[in-house]
Order: structure tokens, then sequence, then C-alpha cells
């Protein structure tokens, strides 16, 4: 199990199963030494017990968790469903705020560094209405750092819908 720290909103590992996780499954990204990892990431390896996390030399719980993430992001609770679904279905999925975008989504196998993502996703609940303003902004991001529009509609249920979008030269 990687013990993992969680220090205002950076949450951490220095331990050798979380490089290791890192280079079997990219879990995390590697930033001075240690493993950093996104709040998703951080849940989905806390529910899948492969994670533990401590704050002040205590251990968090997973209620505890949720509560203090939510804090510095109110997206998480859809965000964490879009994570969950797709990487359940093998795909790698990395942040994508430099983007304004949920995540960047890279190909099965796809090395991550090595490779482009192959998609930007943005997430919503399917209650949300989307203009045609936000959708043509969504589509610029997209098309402007060359990868296809992945929508992620969430229902009540909590299931996911993904939208594809891209662009086609007539």
């Amino acid at each position: 199990m990687i013990p993992a720290y969680l220090s205002e909103e950076i949450i951490f590992s220095n331990s050798q199963e979380a490089f290791s996780l890192f280079e079997k499954s990219r879990f995390g990204e590697k930033v001075g030494g240690k493993i950093q990892y996104s709040f998703p990431e951080t849940i989905f390896l806390v529910e899948k017990n492969k994670m533990e996390i401590f704050s002040r030399n205590k251990k968090v719980s997973h209620k505890e968790l949720l509560k203090k993430i939510h804090k510095f992001d109110k997206r998480i609770n859809i965000k964490y469903l879009v994570f969950k679904d797709l990487r359940e279905k093998g795909y790698v999925v990395k942040t994508a705020l430099k983007f304004g975008a949920d995540f960047r989504i890279y190909e099965k196998g796809a090395g991550v560094g090595k490779e482009h993502s192959k998609w930007i996703v943005f997430s919503d609940y399917e209650t949300q209405k989307l203009t045609w303003h936000e959708f043509s902004a969504k589509n610029r991001v997209a098309h402007s750092t060359k990868k296809n529009l992945l929508l992620a509609i969430v229902d009540e249920e909590g299931d996911v819908t993904y939208y594809e979008v891209k662009w086609v030269k007539p």
C-alpha cells in the first residue's frame, strides 16, 4: 500500500511503491523526486485499497479526504465519475488544467510523455445546458491542442456517455 501525504491541496508520496505504480500504470506525475497525484487519482487509489492518506502524521479517512478535496475542487464528484470510468476501461487519464479542460486521455498502451494524448475531456451532468458558443469554445481548445474533443455526460445514475467531436475536411 502506498503511503501518501496531503499538504494543503497537494497529495504526494516518495515511497518505492509510488514509483513502481507510476512506471507500471502511470498513476501520478514525477515532481521533484516525489510522485504527485491528482485528486481523482488519489480517490481512485484509496478506493482500490492501493493508497492511504496521511495529514499531520494522522491517517485521513475516505470521508474526510473527500471533504478536504471538495474544498479545493467543487466539481470533484463529476470529474471523479468520469476519471473512474475511463481508468477502469484501461485508458491513462491525466489532468488538463493548462488547457482549461478536465482531462487528457491517452490511448490504451500509449506512452505518456512519449506520445501525445488523443482526447481532451470536458465533463458535465446531462441536466446542464451547453450553448453553441460554449461548444465552439471547447472545440477550439481541442483543435488548437491537436486533440479530439470528448464530451463526458453523466446521467442521474452516475453512468457516463461520451461524445467524440472530430474536425473533418469536406
